[in-house]
């Protein structure tokens, strides 16, 4: 008897971290498409890290914006060659259905730091806010 709750204990923990690594390994795949998406200039890529009503706020010199993340990538990517960067996932919280990815996104004179808020919808996960800076 105490053999078989332990097999069943280790069996339930064995699932238990098989499932919070397999929603890591989703949340880590949903932000390298915007990473790469942004990377190669390939709008369909990054889109697949966005739910569709996603926003994202940010401050400008003239005060506080907020826009449709789509529309803005959609609006500000251009064709061409692979953008010179550097990029990686510094953080990844999650519990449940709620996620944040703390990005750092290095050009040569500046770097972006993203915040992304993501919720695990209909079984993806998907950034629906984002906020970032631009450190000098």
């Amino acid at each position: 008897m105490k053999s078989c709750t332990l097999i069943s204990a280790l069996v339930a923990c064995t699932v238990s971290v098989s499932a919070q690594s397999s929603d890591y390994d989703q949340i880590v795949q949903a932000v390298n498409y915007y990473l790469e998406g942004g990377t190669n200039n390939d709008f369909e890529m990054l889109s697949k890290a966005f739910h569709p009503t996603a926003t994202m706020k940010y401050i400008t010199d003239e005060g506080y914006k907020e826009v449709n993340a789509l529309d803005f990538f959609k609006k500000a990517m251009k064709p061409g060659p692979p953008q010179k960067r550097h990029t990686r996932i510094a953080d990844i919280s999650y519990a449940g259905h709620a996620a944040n990815a703390r990005l750092e996104i290095e050009y040569e004179t500046f770097t972006f730091i993203d915040f992304m808020n993501l919720l695990k919808i209909e079984g993806e996960w998907k950034v629906v806010n984002k906020i970032f800076y631009r450190r000098m």
